[in-house]
C-alpha cells in the first residue's frame, strides 16, 4: 500500500481528496492535516509514502513548507495547484524546490469527472512513489566549461528535446548550458497550458538563449528556443526555404498533447541535421520516434537512470536501441552540441 497525507486548509477538500484517493486499493490515506505544523507531527508518526500540499495555506504556505520539508526529509510530494497564471509561477517554483510533480485542485463539479480526475491523481502518486529524489541534486552542482562562442555548428542543424515528469527542471540544466549562437532547440514538455507559458518565461529569465512558447509561424532560428505549448502539438516544416514551428490540437498521442513522438516525427525530413534526446518521464512518448529519428540519420541520446527523477521515457528508448548514447543530465547539453559542430 501507498501511504498518503494530505496536507491542505480547506475541509472539504480533504474530505474530496480522501475520497478520490481511497478509489485506488493500492493507495490508503494515512491521514490529513490541515497546515504545515500538523503535518510535520503526523509525517513523524505516520511516516507517510507520499504527500499532497497545498501552496496557499495559513501559518506557513506550502512553499516555505516545502523547502523545509526537502532540507530534513526529503519525500515524494504532489502539489495541489491552481491551473491559473496566479498559480504557475508558485507551482513551477515548488518543482524547482523538488516537488514531483502537480495536479489541479478538485472543483465543485470534480463529482461529473471524478473517475478521470481519481485516475490521474492515482497515477502520479504511483509515479511519485517510485522517483528518485536525488537525481537533480547532484547534477546541478556539476560544473561544465562553457561551450566556446568560437565553437561553430552546421547551418541546418536543429536540437530536440522531450520530456515529462521532472522534464521541467531537467530542461532547465540543459538549457542554462546553451550558448548564444546554438542551433535551434524545439521542445515537447508534457505540461498543462499557461504553465508552458509561465516555464518558458522562466527559462527566457535565466538562459543566455532566447527561450519562446512556440507560436504558428515561428521560423527557427540559431539562439531560439520553442516550447510547445500545453495543449496544442509542435511540429516543424519547411516553408519559403525556412523551418518554421506549426501547432495543432489534433488526437492526443500517447495519451499526451503535446507528444514527443509529433514533434520528433515531424524533423524527420532532415533528420541527417537533428540532434535530438529524450530526458526524464513516465510512459514512453518519444522513445519509437527517436528510433525513426536514429534509423534516418539523425543523432540521438537518452538521460540515464542515475540522474533521472523517473526513467521511463529515457528506458523505453535505450531498451529498442533509440539511443546512440545514454548520459548523465550534467553531459546532455555538450553531447547534442558535439553531434552537430561544423568537422
Amino acid at each position: 500500500m501507498i501511504k498518503v497525507l494530505i496536507v491542505d486548509d480547506s475541509p472539504s477538500l480533504r474530505a474530496i481528496l480522501t475520497k478520490v484517493l481511497e478509489l485506488a486499493e493500492d493507495i490508503q490515506v494515512v491521514g490529513a492535516a490541515e497546515d504545515p505544523y500538523e503535518a510535520r507531527e503526523m509525517i513523524k508518526k505516520l511516516n507517510p509514502d507520499v504527500l499532497t500540499l497545498d501552496i496557499e495555506m495559513p501559518r506557513m504556505n506550502g512553499l516555505s513548507f516545502l523547502k523545509n520539508l526537502m532540507r530534513l526529509r526529503p519525500m515524494p510530494v504532489i502539489m495541489l495547484s491552481t491551473l491559473t497564471q496566479q498559480g504557475s509561477p508558485a507551482t513551477l517554483e515548488a518543482l524547482e524546490l523538488g516537488a514531483i510533480d502537480f495536479i489541479a485542485k478538485p472543483t465543485s463539479n470534480v463529482a461529473a469527472q471524478l473517475h478521470a480526475y481519481a485516475e490521474t491523481l492515482h497515477q502520479k502518486i504511483r509515479i511519485a512513489r517510485q522517483a528518485n529524489l536525488y537525481a537533480l541534486r547532484t547534477e546541478k552542482d556539476v560544473q561544465q566549461a562553457p561551450v566556446s562562442q568560437h565553437t561553430q555548428f552546421k547551418t541546418s542543424a536543429v536540437l530536440a528535446l522531450g520530456a515529462s515528469t521532472g522534464g521541467t527542471e531537467a530542461l532547465r540544466e540543459v538549457l542554462v548550458r546553451l550558448p548564444q549562437h546554438c542551433p535551434p532547440v524545439v521542445i515537447a514538455q508534457h505540461i498543462p497550458p499557461v504553465f508552458s507559458t509561465s516555464f518558458a518565461q522562466r527559462m527566457d529569465r535565466i538562459c543566455d538563449v532566447s527561450v519562446k512558447e512556440a507560436e504558428d509561424g515561428d521560423v527557427l532560428m540559431p539562439g531560439g528556443v520553442f516550447i510547445a505549448p500545453g495543449d496544442r502539438h509542435l511540429k516543424v516544416v519547411q516553408k519559403g526555404g525556412r523551418l518554421q514551428c506549426q501547432l495543432c490540437q489534433s488526437e492526443k498521442v500517447n495519451r499526451h498533447r503535446p507528444s514527443v513522438d509529433v514533434l520528433f516525427d515531424s524533423l524527420l525530413p532532415w533528420a541527417k541535421q537533428i540532434s535530438a534526446g529524450l530526458l526524464t518521464g513516465m510512459g514512453s512518448d518519444g522513445a519509437a520516434a527517436l528510433l525513426r529519428l536514429r534509423e534516418a540519420g539523425a543523432k540521438t541520446l537518452a538521460q540515464d537512470e542515475a540522474t533521472s527523477v523517473v526513467w521511463g521515457m529515457p528506458r523505453a528508448a535505450v531498451e529498442m536501441q533509440a539511443a546512440e548514447k545514454v548520459v548523465p543530465l550534467s553531459k546532455v547539453t555538450m553531447e547534442l552540441l558535439s553531434a552537430v559542430k561544423r568537422p
